[in-house]
């Protein structure tokens, strides 16, 4: 073993468990500590300015500016009595993390001294630089003007000594710079349409939320190892390593006993999210080694989001204080389950009412199909730009392997729910639609059972399954932000419903009964979104052929998947709901495309300093020993026996020289490949010349070194081995 390996294989195994502070309180007493509640606000700001910020939150009234400065007076004093010096506007880029910009609670005064100050109009708005962060051409270097606003829906909270608000982030020009902008306009959109859907069934209903519970899968790897292997430091996965003879096949990581090291980590990780008011829940051993799952209790889907960037941030804080490295990378190794960020996503009332959760009668029923049927129309319509909303470089190794979803959007409703579709599909509406005694539906020929909760199966495969009382997308990335894929969802959602509710109207205006009206709109919707429902095998050839008959979206290049964004019934789409401008989604698109270019450079950078600094040098040290080794057997044996005695050394040489003049030139290859990219006009055409001609290459180089691997000298090799990285502790 290596020198560089062997020292920190050393240190990993020399780790042991840190000790973490366990608070005395139960979790009650801390949850929250960190965070500007409702309580702490009726505690520091007088009652008048409370009623008219609890409207701006609950009812999207808009907030005036007059009573920021009241707002920010108790926010400061409240941050400053926990040990806050500065405050930052904390918002998110199209980066998909998160930025910040901290400033101190200080302001010079005439006389030359200082005094602690924070206004309502530092609370309400800053200029962050708007050039520096992506932005898809929409801002020039020469026109840096951006700002960044409060959303007070999203409770401010104490990171360290600084004091974060969570805030929007949009050009000078208006158009939306970031992820929290056109979400909280597709949450409105959705609110409002699927409101007037609701007061078809019930007139007391105001208002609808979206909500998210999101599952973050990672990997833990030691830091030791980590530093040691430049690929995971630079770009978060393995750019090469031949598989463990042990991985995932005996499935006995999973919900397995955490290791006592991983449990302290996750640990102090649930205290610091409970902290920041994070409700975090579960946790466990994920499928591969070293992968693990965290998940927290569902919430309002904008507060969600903003939970969920931040729990990665601690994730990758707290990490460090017990020697480890958070990957969340979606395919950090190969030939193992990727980690992914399942996305649960459901609708309720302001009455209490999950619209996604079967009903005990008729009428819960009855508005229960309105809405299911509606989402997979939404889907069904909006599969390819679904698709897009999750896809990027790095998923692209996930979709499709190891228990990942396919690349193609479909539906699983499980047999139960299936049922039911299938008959209202067939069930006639000349006799109408009758309301007995008994709280029974009658619809022709067909009637809605009494439906229960977890009615369905799972199927792994899918990447959009009902799973009871929500819908669960599974096909969402774990380092992605959420907020791109559930903005796509919302508004178009949000959209479908609007329509059904015109058509419903246009029938009603005609005569047709309420429930007719409804009854015929949901049958033609039942055949009409019919080829997205998919129950059965998401990896089989057989489905891929059978999802391009029915006309889903079957594109796997994803710079061509972005182009999704800018179909017409997608602009118009988002240009109905006011979620998205059509230049905010060129500007996206733009975005998205040199992301994936720029990425898959800096992996194959990586790759070929690796392959001709690391692997190939080692290959050649080997070589010589190996062609040492003959020269003795042949002067201690003769040329007699050199051939028979020495035939092992030269099978594996003349291994040893194919793979590395393979690598020599495909790196060669590569690099021209690169420089040909680098030369093309547009974003979207370099994004496409490395998807078709540099991945291949990687792919390629990958396949050698990881030949290599298995026949060098395993003291020679200097990058830990998968069976190092995955299985330590």
């Amino acid at each position: 073993m290596s020198k560089l390996r062997f020292q920190a294989l050393d240190n990993a195994l020399t780790h042991y468990p840190e000790a973490v502070a366990i608070p005395t309180e139960s979790p009650a007493d801390f949850f929250g500590k960190l965070v500007f509640t409702r309580e702490k606000m009726q505690e520091y700001i007088a009652d008048t300015i409370l009623n008219q910020l609890f409207d701006a939150i609950d009812n999207g009234k808009p907030l005036s500016r007059d009573i920021a400065n009241s707002v920010a007076m108790g926010m400061k004093k409240w941050a400053t009595e926990l040990g806050a010096t500065h405050y930052t506007h904390w918002f998110q880029p199209l980066t998909g993390g998160t930025a910040e910009k901290h400033d101190a609670f200080i302001d010079k005064t005439p006389d030359g001294h200082v005094l602690e100050e924070f206004s309502g109009k530092v609370l309400y708005q800053q200029e962050p630089d708007a050039s520096s962060f992506p932005n898809g051409g929409i801002r020039n270097t020469f026109e840096a003007r951006g700002y960044s606003a409060w959303d007070p829906s999203s409770p401010a909270f104490i990171v360290g000594d600084t004091l974060c608000i969570p805030t929007i982030f949009v050009a000078y020009t208006g158009e939306a710079l970031d992820y929290k902008t056109p979400l909280i306009k597709s949450v409105s959109a959705l609110n409002q349409a699927a409101v007037d859907v609701c007061r078809l069934f019930d007139r007391n209903v105001s208002k609808v939320h979206a909500y998210l519970g999101w599952e973050q899968e990672y990997f833990l790897v030691d830091e030791a190892l980590w530093a040691a292997r430049p690929d995971l430091m630079l770009t978060g996965r393995t750019l090469m390593g031949h598989d463990s003879a042990k991985n995932q096949q005996l499935e006995d990581h999973y919900f397995g006993a955490i290791p006592e090291r991983v449990l302290k980590f996750m640990t102090d990780l649930e205290i610091e999210s409970l902290k920041l008011g994070i409700p975090v829940k579960t946790r466990h051993n994920e499928v591969a080694p070293n992968q693990f799952e965290l998940a927290p209790v569902y919430e309002e889907v904008n507060l969600s989001n903003d939970h969920n960037l931040l729990v990665m941030s601690v994730m990758e804080r707290v990490a460090r204080r017990h020697h480890f490295r958070v990957l969340l990378h979606e395919k950090p190794f190969a030939g193992v389950n990727g980690s992914g960020k399942h996305c649960n996503w459901s609708i309720g009332t302001n009455t209490g009412v999950n619209l996604l959760a079967p009903g005990k009668n008729a009428a819960t029923n009855l508005q229960f199909i309105t809405f299911l049927v509606n989402v997979l129309m939404a889907v069904y319509k909006h599969n390819g730009l679904l698709k897009a909303s999750i896809s990027s470089a790095t998923n692209a190794h996930r979709l499709g392997a190891n228990e990942a979803p396919p690349a193609i959007i479909s539906v699983f409703l499980g047999k139960q729910i299936t049922d039911v579709l299938d008959k209202l599909e067939k069930a006639s509406v000349d006799k109408g639609i009758v309301i007995n005694a008994k709280k029974e539906m009658k619809l022709g020929v067909a009637t809605i059972p009494e439906i229960l909760l977890d009615n369905t199966d799972r199927n792994r495969t899918s990447p959009f399954a009902f799973t009871g009382n929500r819908f669960e997308f599974r096909a969402v990335g774990s380092s992605a932000n959420c907020g791109g894929a559930m903005l796509a969802l919302n508004a178009a959602v949000a959209d479908q419903l609007s329509r059904f509710k015109k058509e419903i109207d246009k029938l009603m205006a005609k005569g047709e009964p309420k429930e007719r009206a409804l009854f015929t709109i949901i049958k033609k919707y039942i055949s009409e979104c019919k080829a997205v429902r998919f129950d059965g095998n998401g990896y089989s050839d057989a489905w891929k052929e059978e999802a391009a008959k029915r006309g889903l979206d079957c594109e796997t290049s994803v710079p061509l998947i972005f182009d999704r964004y800018l179909s017409p019934e997608n602009i118009d789409m988002f240009k109905t709901t006011g979620v998205l401008s059509e230049a905010e989604l060129q500007s996206r698109c733009e975005v998205k495309w040199e992301t994936y270019s720029k990425k898959i450079q800096i992996e194959s950078r990586v790759l070929g300093d690796l392959v001709m600094n690391h692997i190939v040098p080692v290959a050649n040290r080997y070589q010589s020993v190996l062609l040492d080794n003959m020269i003795k057997v042949k002067a201690t044996f003769g040329e007699d026996k050199y051939e028979r005695l020495a035939a092992h050394e030269i099978l594996i040489v003349q291994r040893i020289i194919k793979h590395v003049d393979e690598i020599v030139a495909k790196v060669d290859n590569m690099i021209d490949a690169r420089r040909k990219a680098n030369h093309l006009d547009g974003e979207r055409a370099k994004a496409i010349a490395y998807h078709d001609s540099i991945v291949p290459l990687m792919s390629e180089i990958r396949k050698h070194v990881d030949k290599l691997e298995m026949i060098v000298d395993d003291e020679m090799w200097t990058l830990p081995k998968y069976r190092e990285l995955m299985f330590t502790k």
